[in-house]
């Protein structure tokens, strides 16, 4: 049997976490709101076209915020297409993703959508093919009380009150040549600054996300960073970072391996910040917005018709293995709340998501909708500075990869601890010792897994055979070591509570 070791104090707090690192993402993408979110005539929709069964797993999901209208579809989108009386919207080619876009859902859908989730938005402006002008009329628009044309207009479309709209994002992936109106991180820095600066002004109380890379594997990645940030430093709250991790090469000892990267793009944009930070001689700090990660390969390649409606695009359908991957991304994220403030699972219906829908049929939960799930309900808290001793492996990618990968929560009131440990190796049980160190009168009260011996099996609208069990036999505690076994590539979480 091989052993692992995690040792614990609740004294050792990387941070607290932010809510928001639960977020995920709509795009105007595929299916993502056509067929996912909305679509009026299901048996499911409401009196606004919503459909309930989707709205019910989303709040299983408890997301906090999302991010909206894209991703690559806002760097060429006029916002006012999507409001106003539906039947004189303008239907237009949608040049990231080759569609046609009705434009039948836009912002009013949106923020009546969210409040209908129970979640708050986190709304994008086109700095692609539009500018700063246009940006400062979208939080007019959303934000301001009254008493001015655009204000008003909303008020003429169906909202009395602002939407009040807090966290906004400055573009999508300025830095990618696949983007509309891409541009040099000169260029951008420039007109993030004037667009932030103008927004702000226009309501004080928001805050602002500047783009980061695309991926960590951009030539410009470091260089972009630091000259926009640079640029754009007095207006800005938060820098983006996007991670998708795939399994092209079918080498599976590799793809469990790919949180190492999560950590290492983490810590290098972390690295970044408080570079500029130092250079400039600034008290300012400046966390990050992850908003864009999650495992995205089994679509690559997908073919439709180019300019239809809401094809059925970039449908990831999950397996089992995908999920060890979303769980040590969560557990990175997790790992660096003093930095990462915000986080978006990418998306949330239907493209590269964990729910998925059949155009007037059923909805389903994909695998990864477990991982998420569980870390959004007990991953709230004090993360502690867990120190992790376990035996690593090598592939052709990565060195030293350990076997047990974990994270560690505290509640609020300190009376919940809740452990989530990943096993990667493919072929042994791993014993994980945890030393609590002052946990007097903690007791195990679960032992949740999530485990399957197909690597490959997925879940589908009629049988879901990846989903969460219940451990009968519990962890034993033999003064302050709490022994679990963690089954051969398995997902766990360890919850305790203190005895009173």
């Amino acid at each position: 049997m091989k052993y692992a070791k995690l040792t614990v104090a609740s004294e050792f707090k990387v941070g607290k976490t932010d809510d928001r690192i639960y977020g995920s993402f709509v795009e105007h993408l595929g299916r993502c709101v056509y067929g996912g979110i909305y679509e009026p005539g299901h048996p499911e929709a409401d009196e606004n076209g919503f459909r309930r069964d989707v709205l019910g797993l989303i709040k299983e999901l408890n997301v906090p915020i999302v991010r909206y209208p894209g991703g690559n579809f806002v760097s060429g989108y006029n916002w006012e297409d999507g409001i106003g009386p539906k039947e004189l919207r303008p239907r237009r080619l949608e040049l990231a993703w080759g569609t046609t876009e009705t434009n039948e859902f836009g912002t009013d859908e949106f923020m009546k959508w969210c409040k209908t989730a129970g979640t708050s938005p986190m709304m994008a402006v086109n700095l692609g093919t539009r500018g700063p002008d246009e940006a400062r009329q979208l939080v007019e628009y959303c934000n301001h009380k009254g008493g001015t044309y655009l204000s008003d207009l909303r008020k003429k479309n169906g909202s009395a009150e602002p939407y009040g709209v807090k966290l906004w994002c400055l573009g999508n992936e300025m830095d990618g040549p696949w983007q509309m109106g891409a541009k040099t991180p000169e260029e951008y820095g420039r007109v993030a600054c004037e667009a932030a600066k103008i927004m702000k002004w226009t309501d004080p109380s928001i805050e602002t996300v500047l783009c980061g890379s695309s991926s960590w594997g951009m030539k410009t990645f470091g260089e972009w960073e630091t000259t926009a940030l640079d640029l754009a430093w007095d207006h800005v709250d938060y820098v983006s970072m996007h991670q998708y991790h795939g399994n092209n090469d079918n080498y599976l000892e590799n793809f469990l391996a790919k949180g190492v990267e999560t950590d290492r793009f983490i810590e290098s944009v972390i690295a970044a910040l408080d570079y500029v930070q130092g250079k400039r001689h600034s008290k300012k700090r400046i966390d990050i917005s992850f908003d864009e990660w999650n495992v995205w390969y089994h679509s690559n390649g997908t073919k439709f018709e180019k300019w239809s409606e809401a094809p059925h695009l970039l449908e990831d359908v999950y397996n089992y293995a995908d999920v060890l991957v979303v769980g040590t991304m969560l557990n990175s994220i997790l790992r660096h709340c003093d930095r990462v403030k915000i986080a978006c699972l990418a998306q949330l219906v239907n493209v590269i998501a964990p729910i998925m829908t059949d155009n007037g049929g059923k909805a389903w939960k994909q695998t990864i909708f477990w991982p998420f799930m569980f870390a959004s309900k007990y991953g709230r808290g004090y993360v502690l500075q867990g120190l992790t001793d376990t035996s690593k492996y090598d592939t052709k990618w990565y060195t030293d990869v350990p076997d047990v990968d974990t994270a560690a929560v505290l509640s609020e009131d300190g009376e919940e601890l809740t452990i989530f440990a990943i096993n990667r190796d493919l072929n042994d049980d791993i014993v994980l010792e945890t030393k609590l160190c002052d946990f007097e009168g903690f007791v195990p009260v679960s032992h949740t897994v999530i485990e399957h011996s197909d690597p490959y099996i997925k879940n589908t609208r009629d049988s879901q055979p990846v989903a969460p069990s219940e451990k009968k036999e519990l962890p034993e505690i033999d003064g302050r070591i709490m022994k679990t076994k963690l089954g051969k590539m398995s997902w766990n979480m360890l919850r305790l509570k203190k005895v009173k």
